[in-house]
């Protein structure tokens, strides 16, 4: 699934949805994945360089939170079905964990409706089944329950403390590549308009100074302590499709509000839920 929006903001841009992507060890909460640090965003040079390092630290604890999605249609809606009645992958994309019990949260546009099957490959290299759980197309945010998983889930970041600038990370599964953990950095914390593709779309996002790419959509935005600030729904590029380094990503206190009112949620995400983005501490 691939849409594109044209957006006047200072100069005409494009919103590329990533949606379209594609045992080991026994404990869900080792990373056994290789992971390429990419950094191709400022900061440059030494810098740069440090910062990927900081990020590759970080990822004994972010990775395990991390899995990558195939999903399917089901001929039941309640999604809990049988193998013979399972149909072809329509979209794969990114996700994390945002419960040990197996609860993931992705975009909505790689999840695609309610009830439909889900095929989740965790950090132990084993697949795990589920089914889309609550989606919001209005706000690009799905959630999904993953059938007998008990592993390491993201720990979301107190809201609004990020500045431009700022250091952050992403983790997803480009189209056609490997496992990727992108580093860049908060270019803002608004978009300040709406942004609609077909059914699907979101009133706002963070902009991040990042390269994204079709697969990466639904990963984790983490920030320079390995905190959950949000999640990649799409990257940007001018009117003749080239990249211009730059994503968009839905806050992390938007995802509480909707995981909150989806499923029974921890704490700290209830927390999380009760606050505005642009609030620190």
């Amino acid at each position: 699934m691939h849409y594109l929006v044209n957006i006047v903001r200072n100069c005409l841009v494009s919103v590329a949805l990533l949606g379209l992507a594609a045992c080991a060890a026994d404990q869900v909460g080792v990373e056994s994945r290789a992971i390429s640090v990419d950094q191709q965003a400022e900061p440059a040079g030494a810098a740069g360089q440090e910062a990927a390092a900081s990020v590759a630290h970080l990822l004994p604890s972010t990775g395990p939170t991390y899995v990558t999605l195939t999903v399917s249609e089901s001929n039941n809606p309640d999604g809990f079905t049988k193998a013979d009645s399972h149909k072809a992958a329509i979209t794969s994309g990114s996700g994390f964990v945002v419960s040990e019990d197996g609860i993931v949260m992705t975009a909505a546009h790689v999840a695609v409706a309610k009830g439909n099957e889900i095929s989740a490959r965790a950090a132990n290299g084993r697949v795990y089944s589920g089914v889309v759980v609550g989606i919001n197309p209005t706000n690009d945010m799905a959630v999904i329950k993953l059938r007998g998983f008990n592993g390491r889930a993201a720990v979301p970041s107190t809201p609004g403390c990020l500045a431009k600038g700022d250091l952050v990370y992403t983790l997803g599964k480009p189209h056609g590549s490997g496992d990727t953990a992108r580093v860049g950095s908060l270019e803002a914390k608004h978009f300040g308009r709406a942004v609609a593709y077909g059914k699907f779309g979101y009133p706002d996002a963070m902009v991040l100074h990042m390269g994204t790419q079709r697969g990466e959509s639904g990963g984790p935005v983490f920030d320079s302590q390995g905190h959950l600030v949000g999640m990649v729904v799409s990257t940007l590029s001018d009117s003749s499709g080239q990249s211009i380094n730059l994503a968009h990503a839905i806050p992390a206190t938007s995802l509480a509000n909707f995981l909150c009112s989806t499923t029974t949620c921890s704490s700290d995400w209830n927390a999380l839920a009760a606050k505005n983005m642009d609030a620190c501490g």
